[in-house]
């Protein structure tokens, strides 16, 4: 069985929330909407304190090329234009929408029918999907149309459907796979036909076999369409480990892109929504979210308007378990601390991961006792034990030497320690200065010119 060769572990999955169907929660009374939902540049507001919106009424615009629209999720009045907190506790400029009823817009097709055909060219599907705000739902939270948008000199020969879902806890995707198999490859197949390639791959591990069943029947139909069972090892759903693992070419260090060896990367959520922009005009105004933690009384997979408070999903899990606890946006292994739970369900949100009792809290570090195994489970072939060591001292060229930038924060390294140093977040606050400095070379260098 396929998986890619290079590092990676095996942590203890606890998909508790794997068998839980996808329910549709509850419409919240006030929504909040970040206008950066997305990397790249802020959205800007186009309408005003006052206005009456509907959903999937577009309420920001994209501010330039690598941007992404925002759209109403509940219908009612804006109430404020103003900066709110987000889970780490930062102000982000957002739009207030307080709900008063569920209009929406009325070029939205809300049936259950599955659509098969489309007449659009690739250049209108990409253009759908602009503006309907589409980006990366597995967390990266890149604009998708601007990742179908192939520079010069590239071409792509196939699009990979990322199922792997390899962080512990999390099943959204699965869950997506499982109920919604039909419309994640029509989605895929909408992909293909954007980029004018005729072979899609999609790669789920062997741990979710309802979810392979259900997209290998569906697929049967399209010979393109491989379904490609993945061996389990985190982080297979890394994009360069998926394309290691499903076609055996290796993308090269930064700033090499997946579309260097021929692949264009989409979640599996993100596919579903780049089917309900194309084939049913709606934007992306919701998603689905695990909420899940061994001390929650009910896991859940549940289907969120954007916007919704963080809390309101935790209560309905069952609410936060006595004692310590931390509380993830996204899984244990990638996912950031909140500190505000209030915050609200964004795009990139796939999972909210509750950690509690002696998982909530980090073990002493100790002297590092030189036993490499840090170097054998990156999945990047780095060093993390020299680069975290190069952050404390601030040794910025050694750390650009040594290929900082190729570490892709999968916490591979710190979760395999035995000494319980904080590697990740060392080689975070690394990577984050020396592409920093990348990016202000690059600028001097174009002020010259």
């Amino acid at each position: 069985m396929k998986t890619f060769r290079k590092g990676g572990i095996h942590p203890s999955e606890n998909k508790l929330s794997a068998g839980a169907a996808i329910e549709e929660f509850a419409l919240p009374d006030v929504v909040v909407l970040p206008l950066s939902q997305h990397i790249g540049a802020p959205a800007t507001p186009v309408v005003a304190v006052g206005d009456h919106v509907v959903v999937g009424q577009l309420v920001a615009e994209a501010t330039g090329f690598v941007s992404a629209r925002v759209h109403a999720s509940v219908s009612g009045t804006v109430v404020a234009i103003e900066p709110r907190l987000n889970p780490q506790g930062i102000k982000q400029p957002a739009i207030v929408i307080r709900r008063e009823e569920d209009q929406w817009a009325p070029e939205i097709d809300r049936s259950q029918r599955v659509v098969t055909e489309c007449v659009l060219s690739g250049a209108e599907i990409i253009e759908k999907i602009r503006r309907a705000g589409i980006v990366g739902l597995g967390g990266a939270t890149f604009p998708t149309h601007v990742k179908l948008t192939i520079p010069a000199g590239r071409k792509a020969e196939f699009v990979i459907v990322n199922g792997a879902e390899c962080e512990p806890y999390l099943t959204s995707d699965q869950r997506v796979m499982t109920e919604r198999s039909g419309e994640v490859v029509e989605g895929a197949r909408l992909l293909a036909k954007a980029l004018g390639v005729t072979r899609v791959l999609i790669g789920i591990e062997n741990n979710k076999p309802e979810a392979i069943a259900r997209m290998t029947e569906a697929a049967a139909r399209y010979p393109e369409i491989e379904v490609v069972p993945l061996r389990m090892k985190y982080p297979q759903g890394g994009e360069k480990q998926l394309i290691a693992a499903l076609t055996g070419r290796e993308v090269p260090p930064p700033p090499a892109l997946p579309i260097d060896v021929g692949a264009v990367v989409s979640n599996a959520s993100t596919v579903l929504a780049v089917y309900e922009a194309v084939q049913k005009d709606k934007p992306l105004v919701e998603r689905v979210v695990t909420v899940t933690g061994k001390g929650l009384k009910e896991p859940k997979n549940l289907l969120v308007r954007l916007g919704t408070p963080m809390s309101a999903l935790i209560e309905v899990a069952g609410g936060l378990p006595e004692g310590d606890c931390k509380v993830l946006g996204g899984g244990p292994m990638m996912g950031r601390a909140m500190i505000q739970l209030d915050a609200p369900v964004t795009k990139g949100c796939s999972g909210i991961t509750v950690l509690s009792g002696a998982d909530a809290s980090r073990q002493p570090a100790q002297t590092c006792i030189k036993c490499a195994k840090c170097v054998a489970a990156c999945p990047m072939g780095l060093e993390p034990y020299l680069l975290s060591k190069g952050a404390q001292r601030q040794k910025w060229e050694a750390l650009e030497a040594g290929d900082v930038t190729s570490c892709i924060e999968c916490g591979c390294c710190q979760a395999t320690c035995p000494a319980h140093l904080p590697l990740l977040d060392w080689i975070r606050l690394g990577k984050q200065t020396v592409s920093g400095m990348i990016r202000a070379r690059a600028m001097a260098q174009t002020s010259r010119k």
